[in-house]
């Protein structure tokens, strides 16, 4: 239904029947996302499918990567109250998901964890695999905001409490107030391969976008998230909002910032708004 209304891509997430510590289910050739893209390109071979390649939907703990205790200052382990993102140890496994994903078709693949130098590792992978034509459309600025709340409910991906495991993801995504790091993060995957850029949330960092848009030349893609999209779908339930409207000038103004691509929630109503065949 989404392809005849104009969508043409889509981007997987995993939701796995059983997640553990390591997230192993994301680079399992049988998991839920290689199953869904080989279902996909079958049924609908015209469609573009990327994936998510993140560690947070598998992992029993909800964070992005691997998780070690903090070390102290005379070398020892901390007591497991103080658990920190092992980022080395992670990139591996983000790899080995990508590779997985691209082999079972996907065209794009996407990295939304932000450890560093995850892109030259999944790119290195990719390419020792036969798989050199398989696009990274790279979470570059991926800000630690409050607008991921339904899509974390939905996954059951928002990072546990206890045991030391920390409470949100600050310490390895952005944070909302700074623009400089965003520019740093977005070189830094430029030089590590990175096919196209992205940035996420959308409407509250526009001006994220533009200052992308006008420093590099990749294709510039924005997420305008779970958050954001329940937003308009609660007000407009209300009857405070025109829902069409403000989806369509939602959007527009995400394009006229300088994104080149639009992730968004509502884009199977938006292209039946645009190409007329929304009921």
């Amino acid at each position: 239904a989404g392809y005849e209304a104009g969508v043409r891509s889509v981007i997987l997430f995993g939701v796995p029947e059983k997640k553990d510590e390591l997230g192993t289910g994301a680079w399992d050739p049988e998991g839920i996302v290689p199953r869904a893209v080989r279902a996909l390109k079958e049924r609908v071979p015209g469609m573009v499918v990327m994936t998510d390649v993140c560690m947070c939907e598998y992992t029993d703990h909800g964070h992005c990567g691997v998780l070690k205790p903090r070390s102290t200052s005379s070398g020892g382990a901390s007591p497991p109250a103080e658990m920190v993102i092992d980022n080395d140890a992670t990139l591996p496994l983000l790899a080995k998901e990508a590779v997985a994903h691209a082999k079972a078709g996907a065209d794009v693949v996407a990295p939304s964890d932000m450890m560093d130098g995850r892109v030259a590792a999944i790119r290195t992978a990719l390419d020792a695999e036969g798989l050199v034509d398989v696009p990274i459309l790279s979470y570059a600025a991926k800000y630690a905001g409050a607008f991921y709340g339904p899509f974390r409910d939905a996954a059951e991906s928002a990072p546990r409490e206890g045991a030391g495991i920390p409470k949100d993801r600050k310490g390895y995504q952005m944070d909302p107030g700074n623009w400089r790091e965003a520019l740093r993060e977005v070189a830094l995957d430029v030089a590590e391969g990175a096919d196209l850029l992205m940035v996420k949330p959308a409407v509250p960092y526009l001006d994220v976008i533009r200052l992308i848009r006008d420093r590099f030349d990749l294709p510039l893609a924005a997420y305008h998230v779970s958050g954001e999209y329940a937003m308009i779908k609660a007000a407009a339930e209300r009857g405070w909002i025109d829902e069409e409207r403000v989806v369509l000038e939602t959007l527009t103004c995400i394009r006229r910032a300088g994104a080149d691509l639009v992730l968004t929630y509502c884009a199977k109503d938006a292209a039946g708004l645009l190409t007329g065949t929304r009921r």
